[in-house]
């Protein structure tokens, strides 16, 4: 009978040869995003709006046609709309799609699904009232409008919400002329909206304001003075692709609200319309974002290194094009949209990408992998680079010591926070860096490192768990991934001396023992795990328990000495179930674990793959009894 050291062997070669396969023609990993209904609804209003006001896009009808019957063809059979095919419905969702497909023609199967989608919100809402279905939304969304607002407008477009100035008077208002005040500012304003939403804000207050004025007569007399900075001010925002973060919801948002008062030839209105013609998908479809290009590509990158050296699976001159690729999008310059400090990474290698506390940390990884591959000594260029991005990540760090994602200092809503398992990641970006940085920004790190530790000792719950803000469950009942957070925080590796002596070494021993015992109690009977206790396994979360089970073992202090044997059970059940499930590491069904800006759902082709991959490399250090009973048949 086989060993199991030779199944984790035999799949692991054939997972690693389809990694290696999926790189794109320049030797970078670009993946594949899963279309989006939600996407596909706000691209369809926004173009449908454009043509309608006699705008010049090539084969329109065409394009419209093709989104609508994409959306008919993806509605759930209860009537409503997920994220993802592979979601439940959503109130979000499904009020978008049920307003979008209003504005095309309503016969034959879109009068069908237009009566479909109408009962389940009846269900679900109530009278399909403006007051019913803005209490509904805002409900879901509490303080944050980024999401809530947007949604409301384009009820109020596409006429679900009736005619002129009663249409928009249920939906909250955004004071768009803040666009016109220093941005610096913003953090301390207390904006119903999130730091990456300012091109929303400048264009739905833009709308509101033309459709449903203020009755103060001083307030409105500013904002009408406002109108042309404010203007100017989204201009030079807008990316060189059209496309605001790459994303064509947040695009298309700005599109159609900015049509209700600027001319359909405007020229922030002409590049939205070119983003979204150009990423418009085959079938009729688009993502929610561009691509992830960068991030896959350092995920890639950390998964084959394993840990480890990287020469067995990239040649020289592969490693020397992903650094030279890696280390041409760094950003050079202040960041036009943030105002981000030049030195961070974004997720993307297209122009819409903005510099963040998880891609950041990422590419660092990356680059020292890489540079470090058969013994290559760090050159200059590589260290000033990693240098910069060590401190652009101690800049972002807020007064809490945790890492958010955009800008320092917001933290009021949800995706301004500190998060632990971006915090986390910077942790082991500024620990594999550590050595390598002059006395004084080595001295800031430990500082920071310091700072961090005692976050994510603070943001631990009671169970041992973290929750992370950018990956979830949608089965779990507050559709939270503490399986994901909870891995990211213990694969932090041994702490260097410099790190100690500041009187956290036993309460992180602590929370990393506790965090350990949970995510073996969180393992399922067959082997694999899900987001929480008691889900249905995904290959995303089974691979990712199983890498940060081999990370304890690789660092004997991280796992609790007595339960050594029990953490190379859970291990070999674990890649047991990889195994299984990925027909010995040659499928890899995605799962939508993903969270995307405003809470939406997305699943990426990569993330089995390259989550197997890091597991089973990791893994097989620490299986390797080949005369053990076998347990992969």
């Amino acid at each position: 009978m086989p060993s199991p050291i030779n199944e984790i062997e035999r799949s692991l070669i054939k997972a690693r040869k389809l990694l290696l396969a999926s790189r794109n023609s320049a030797g970078h990993w670009t993946g594949e995003l899963s279309s989006s209904a939600l996407s596909t609804a706000t691209a369809l209003c926004a173009l449908t709006l454009v043509v309608r006001e006699g705008g010049n896009l090539t084969n329109g009808e065409a394009l419209l046609e093709r989104g609508r019957r994409w959306l008919i063809g993806h509605q759930n059979d209860d009537g409503g709309w997920g994220d993802t095919t592979d979601s439940p419905t959503n109130i979000s969702t499904t009020t978008l799609c049920w307003a979008a497909l209003s504005m095309g023609a309503a016969d034959g199967d879109g009068a069908t699904a237009l009566r479909m989608a109408e009962d389940w919100l009846r269900n679900n809402v109530g009278e399909l009232t403006p007051n019913a279905i803005a209490e509904t939304i805002c409900e879901r969304y509490g303080i944050d409008r980024t999401f809530s607002i947007p949604i409301l407008t384009l009820c109020a477009i596409s006429g679900r919400f009736g005619a002129g100035r009663n249409a928009w008077r249920e939906i909250p208002r955004l004071p768009f002329e803040l666009g016109a005040i220093p941005r610096t500012w913003y953090s301390r304003l207390g904006l119903p909206v999130v730091s990456y939403a300012l091109p929303a804000l400048i264009a739905i207050g833009m709308a509101q304001h033309h459709h449903n004025p203020t009755r103060n007569p001083l307030l409105r007399i500013l904002r009408n003075g406002t109108r042309r900075k404010t203007l100017r001010v989204l201009r030079e925002i807008q990316p060189e692709s059209g496309g605001f973060l790459e994303a064509a919801p947040l695009t298309s948002f700005v599109a159609m609200n900015l049509l209700q008062c600027q001319p359909v030839d405007h020229p922030v209105i002409r590049k939205c319309v070119e983003f979204l013609v150009n990423t418009a998908r085959e079938d009729g479809s688009w993502p929610i974002d561009t691509n992830l290009s960068l991030w896959v590509t350092t995920l890639s990158i950390k998964a084959l290194a394993g840990g480890g050296q990287i020469d067995d699976a990239l040649s020289g001159p592969d490693r020397e094009m992903l650094l030279r690729w890696i280390l041409d999008m760094q950003t050079k310059t202040k960041h036009a949209y943030t105002l981000a400090a030049p030195g961070g990474w974004a997720w993307t290698d297209l122009s819409g990408g903005v510099p963040d506390g998880d891609d950041t940390p990422g590419a660092l990884l990356a680059l020292h992998h890489l540079a470090s591959g058969n013994g290559k000594i760090l050159g200059p260029e590589i260290r000033v680079s990693a240098e910069a991005g060590v401190s652009w990540l101690v800049d972002l760090q807020n007064r809490d010591g945790g890492i958010p994602t955009f800008c320092r200092g917001w933290g009021k809503l949800p995706f301004d926070e500190s998060s632990p398992d971006l915090t986390a990641h910077a942790l082991r970006a500024w620990l594999i860096w550590r050595d390598e940085l002059d006395s004084s920004l080595g001295k800031k790190v430990d500082a920071a490192a310091h700072r961090a530790i005692r976050y994510l000792v603070a943001a631990q719950h009671d169970d041992g768990s973290w929750i992370p803000l950018w990956f979830g469950n949608q089965a779990e009942a507050k559709q939270q991934n503490p399986l994901y957070g909870t891995t990211h925080a213990l694969r932090i590796p041994d702490f260097p001396s410099a790190w100690h002596g500041a009187g956290h070494e036993a309460s992180w021993s602590s929370a990393r023992d506790k965090a350990t015992r949970w995510l073996l109690a969180a393992q399922n009977s067959n082997g694999g795990w899900g987001g929480a206790p008691g889900l249905d396994p995904t290959i995303e979360e089974t691979a990712h328990a199983v890498d940060t089970l081999a990370v304890l073992l690789d660092s004997p202090s991280n796992c609790v000495e007595s339960e050594r044997l029990r953490l190379e059970e859970a291990i070999r059940l674990g890649c047991g179930w990889l195994i299984t499930n990925t027909d010995g590491g040659t499928r890899f069904d995605p799962a939508p674990i993903g969270l995307y800006f405003a809470n939406l759902w997305y699943h990426e082709q990569l993330y089995p793959l390259i989550f197997t991959v890091s597991a089973l490399t990791r893994a097989r250090r620490h299986i390797s009894d080949p005369t053990g009973p076998e347990r992969f048949s």
